[in-house]
């Protein structure tokens, strides 16, 4: 049967452990709750975010097509087919509009494949 001292000094040490791993995680994060995110252009966004499945076989090719940006603007906020909308959290606004002229003037990419 264990001593108290020896439960309470392994209690205090799991307590510690986990306090120090649970502070540690939020400074390990890209971005703090409450801070805005910086600016991306819209390359950085179209790689991170629509490049994701577009031109790799899963989403359609869209650069190079000439799209509106106004029907890009409308199918990132409402989704369409098997692809999901993106909220104003996730790209801002000012972001989209920058997205939806950058894809319409796009050229096509040879390394990007699919329909």
């Amino acid at each position: 049967m264990p001593d108290k001292t020896g439960a309470t000094r392994k209690g205090h040490v799991l307590a510690a452990a986990i306090i120090l791993i649970s502070s540690a995680v939020p400074a390990l994060a890209a971005q703090k709750l409450g801070e805005v995110q910086g600016a991306r252009t819209p390359d950085a966004i179209y790689a991170k975010t629509c490049g994701y499945c577009h031109g790799r076989n899963v989403g359609p090719i869209i650069l190079g097509r000439a799209i509106p940006a106004e029907t890009v603007k409308y199918i990132v906020r409402h989704g369409q087919n098997g692809m999901p909308a993106f909220r104003p959290t996730e790209v801002t606004p000012a972001e989209l509009d920058a997205l939806a002229t950058w894809v319409e003037k796009s050229a096509s990419r040879k390394q990007e494949h699919g329909q």
